[in-house]
């Protein structure tokens, strides 16, 4: 379905959000942050209650809906899923981000969650945190590195990912309840 030119009615209790698509076909240059000082970047295999408390606190502030419809079963098949890889940054042993790489497409990687809770802006978490997601993605055998954010997402966000060396490849419009 193709959309006309002008306004389009988003019907009652629904969100229409611009979704902006990127990848990058070969690694960039990493920007080299160190962790910062108090933080431990580690692997990261929450249980559910672990996880869907640190998504809320990295993502409720952009909208970040898409594991809490998940129930139980489908939360931990994918939690337990060997090709979608986990790692947070642990501040005072609690979990204050998310970096979530998909394998599950052959060739292929999906930064599927990228954040920080609000505790970390503006303390040079992100770009270390990205060098990791680069870093994490590339070692694997891949010939695309793909995400996509919205404009319900960081303010931020896309400007930084276009830093990061991803490219946007088509927008959409995603109307979700």
């Amino acid at each position: 379905m193709s959309l006309s030119d002008g306004f389009h009615a988003v019907p009652p209790g629904k969100i229409a959000m611009v979704v902006t698509h990127l990848e990058m076909t070969a690694p960039s240059a990493l920007r080299g942050h160190p962790c910062p000082v108090g933080l431990d970047f580690c692997a990261w295999s929450p249980n559910l209650e672990t996880y869907r408390d640190t998504f809320r606190r990295v993502g409720s502030d952009w909208l970040w809906f898409g594991r809490l419809l998940k129930s139980d079963t489908e939360l931990a098949a994918m939690l337990s899923n060997e090709n979608i890889l986990r790692w947070t940054l642990m501040q005072g042993g609690v979990a204050e981000a998310i970096l979530e790489l998909d394998f599950r497409t052959v060739g292929a990687c999906e930064l599927a969650y990228f954040g920080l809770t609000s505790r970390l802006f503006g303390t040079g978490a992100g770009s270390f945190l990205m060098d990791q997601a680069l870093s994490h993605a590339w070692a694997r055998p891949i010939t695309r590195l793909h995400l996509h954010t919205c404009n319900v997402d960081s303010p931020q966000a896309l400007a930084f990912y276009l830093r990061s060396g991803f490219t946007p490849t088509r927008c959409d419009v995603e109307i979700a309840d």
